[in-house]
């Protein structure tokens, strides 16, 4: 059978999507169970903004 692209590209989104959401489940129950790592979680949270911030001032 020969398959689309289009459908390939949709089939890996769907994968990260799934990945991420297993991730982010996974990287929450660790933060609730621990107050150093939330801090250090939301001290790299604000950091990756100021970087993404950066660049799109860059790219103006």
């Amino acid at each position: 059978m020969n398959q689309s692209p289009v459908m390939n590209m949709v089939k890996g989104a769907i994968i990260g999507v799934a990945a991420g959401i297993a991730v982010g489940v996974a990287g929450k129950n660790a933060v609730d169970h621990n107050p150093r790592l939330k801090k250090k979680a939301n001290k790299a949270l604000r950091t990756v903004e100021s970087i993404m911030d950066t660049a799109q001032y860059m790219f103006k």
